[in-house]
């Protein structure tokens, strides 16, 4: 899974302030499925979005001998 930063925000802020989960709703009402994370060695919040790699594709041929494989175990 990738992670993309989309800002970081210092920890130690005003009191009663969370500029960081502020950022991340406000990105969450764009579409984007932002969190916040905690950086302890930095001491900051990350307001991230993580997405998916794409898995290399098996080749077509693959697949559905796979397929008939499991069919023909399953016939006898």
């Amino acid at each position: 899974m990738k992670r993309t930063v989309l800002e970081k925000f210092p920890a130690g802020g005003p009191r009663g302030s969370w500029p960081a989960e502020e950022f991340a709703s406000a990105r969450r009402d764009e579409g984007l499925p932002a969190k916040v994370v905690m950086d302890l060695e930095a001491d900051a919040f990350l307001v991230i979005v993580e997405q998916r790699t794409a898995r290399p594709a098996k080749p077509a041929g693959a697949r559905v001998s796979a397929r008939a494989s499991a069919s023909v175990q399953s016939c006898g």
